[in-house]
């Protein structure tokens, strides 16, 4: 529906005609995030451990003037029902104590009606997933595996059956994935078939988690990263060998620990920011059911970030989720647990832990207090799973979406504190309770690279930004042959209308023969649009056409748009045979 007859017509040239500079962009590939640095000796935790807060970071350099805050917020009565018909008078919204002036509010009930999926013409492809009119009550579970114990994933994917099958309603749009250690992998789409979600679920197998694989000192130490103790020389007079020997084992346990948490750290975080991307583009409020059994760090405060090159990802992550309007709602699928339960592995002596307490009640504050950052709500110490599972795609059904723009001449980096009240007697609100600005959520330029290596290798489409692809034909170029591909995206996606029509953006198509890239075209196209020819571009959209040098084979082609003045992402993924 997005197409038009005009499609020959190279976008570049459009672009171009109106004053616009383009440039190559290089071979592209691979995940390029940055790998952790060597991790620092690890220590017993005495409380939280050591940690790192957004506030540390350098002064903002916002990019943009206007920054538009939306928060979205159930409001239910005391018996959990939502209540309906309240107005921008109702409510106050404030941000780090100072009362905000609302200028956007609106009420968002979700339609019941059946999903239409899109339907793309032959030979087009599109990230379209939803009928983008009506937002619908979505819901994706996803079943973690990197943070969970083994027999505790088996329990979590009963209870996802228990609920499915007795409490999924017409309408209601689910998805399922699996978190694991070499990435997400997608068990059914959005869709509304329990019948089918429950069939993934029980052709579904865990993962044993790296974390289970030593004591729980060495899951302590790794999780608090600390520092082990100091040994020094073989055994003195007076000292137990075996203690020793002991603490040799323990050491070797912390270090371990404190390489698989950063590595739990990272592979979390991608997935959060995969799935965000994945939803951003449909319209309203989600629900992410995330079945775990605790978070990859504690989080002291909600300004807590991991540390290192880590904290980029993580405040990336974050700003996705606020983006797309995706509340978490962590569901501990361990059930009832007491802090002598915190025990996976090593023999009896390394399970006496006195810190084994604190890193279970670490791991329900963190749960806690990670929910509420999103606006969701962490369900734990309870065998009645299903439950957890209901109230949560419940919150997406109805809810209110206000609005106040950013002061952006606080140049302060850090979590910004927001606190939405109702003034109405025997109601309660749920929003986020605030949202990062740093320099990673302000800035794009500073996850450029990275945001374009994530959306070339991850397992979803990004819907960020709309995006549809149509092969143009071949053509004989030596051993290989020209295969050209024409892009279509929306222009008030990325054409920023209150700062003199800008644009900047990336178009790339990379090839991957089994995996691995085998070609890879594109351009950075940017520039102004004169006042006279927005409303044609607005009215056609923008056209981009190029051109893959590929040998005989079929082929996957991932398509990537990154609108550089935002951040946002629209991807799609297209097969191709060469012959």
């Amino acid at each position: 529906m997005y197409w038009h007859k005009s499609l020959g017509f190279l976008s570049c040239v459009i672009l171009i005609s109106i004053g616009a500079s383009a440039q190559e962009i290089g071979q592209q590939g691979g995940d390029v995030f940055v790998p952790a640095p060597p991790l620092p000796p690890v220590t017993m935790p005495t409380g939280s451990g050591n940690s790192h807060h957004a506030d540390e970071e350098g002064t903002l350099r916002f990019k943009s003037e206007t920054v538009l805050v939306q928060v979205p917020a159930v409001v239910t009565d005391k018996s959990g029902s939502h209540v309906h018909n309240l107005n921008k008078n109702d409510f106050k919204i404030s941000e780090n104590g100072k009362e905000q002036r609302i200028t956007a509010f609106e009420e968002v009930s979700t339609s019941n009606a059946s999903p239409m999926t899109t339907r793309n013409a032959p030979g087009t492809f599109s990230n379209l997933i939803l009928d983008q009119q009506q937002p619908r009550p979505v819901t994706l579970i996803a079943l973690d595996t990197i943070n969970t114990p083994f027999l505790d994933q088996a329990y979590g994917r009963k209870e996802l059956i228990k609920y499915l099958a007795a409490h999924l309603e017409s309408g209601e749009v689910l998805g399922l994935v699996v978190v694991g250690s070499k990435g997400v992998k997608v068990l059914s789409g959005l869709n509304s078939e329990p019948a089918s979600l429950i069939a993934a679920l029980k052709k579904a197998s865990g993962e044993v988690s790296p974390m289970q694989a030593f004591g729980a000192e060495g899951q302590v130490l790794g999780a608090s990263q600390g520092q082990p103790t100091q040994l020094t020389g073989g055994t003195g007079p007076g000292e137990d060998p075996a203690e020793k020997l002991r603490q040799f084992i323990v050491n070797a346990d912390a270090l371990e620990g404190a390489y698989q948490q950063s590595r739990a750290i990272e592979d979390t975080m991608k997935a959060f920011l995969a799935i965000a991307w994945s939803l951003s583009g449909i319209p309203g409020r989600k629900s992410l059911i995330w079945a775990t059994g605790g978070f990859p760090f504690p989080v002291d405060s909600p300004s807590s970030v991991p540390g290192g090159s880590q904290s980029l990802l993580y405040e990336r992550a974050m700003e996705a989720l606020k983006d797309a309007q995706v509340s978490v709602y962590p569901v501990d699928v361990r059930g009832l647990v007491s802090s002598g339960d915190v025990t996976y592995g090593g023999d009896g002596s390394a399970n006496n832990v006195p810190g084994r307490s604190w890193l279970q009640s670490s791991t329900l504050d963190t749960l806690k207090t990670f929910a509420e950052m999103t606006g969701g709500r962490a369900y734990y110490n309870s065998n009645d799973l299903a439950n957890g599972f209901k109230r949560a795609a419940d919150d997406s059904s109805s809810y209110y979406l206000l609005g106040y723009y950013m002061n952006t001449r606080n140049s302060k980096p850090g979590w910004r504190k927001l606190q939405v009240q109702v003034q109405r007697k025997d109601t309660e609100v749920r929003a986020r309770t605030g949202y990062f600005v740093t320099n990673a959520t302000v800035d794009p330029d500073l996850t450029h690279k990275a945001d374009i290596g994530f959306a070339l290798s991850s397992p979803f489409d990004s819907t960020g930004i709309a995006v549809t692809v149509k092969w143009q034909g071949t053509s004989p170029n030596g051993a290989k042959k020209k295969v050209g591909f024409a892009l279509h995206v929306p222009a008030t996606g990325v054409i920023d209308e209150a700062d003199k029509n800008r644009f900047d953006v990336d178009f790339i198509a990379q090839a991957t023969l089994n995996g691995a890239p085998v070609g890879t075209a594109g351009q950075t196209t940017k520039g102004t649009i004169p006042a006279a020819g927005l409303p044609k571009i607005k009215a056609d959209g923008i056209f981009y056409q190029n051109a893959l040098e590929l040998p005989p084979g079929t082929y996957d082609v991932r398509f990537v748009v990154r609108d550089n003045l935002s951040g946002r992402i629209g991807s799609v993924t297209a097969p191709v045979t060469v012959n």
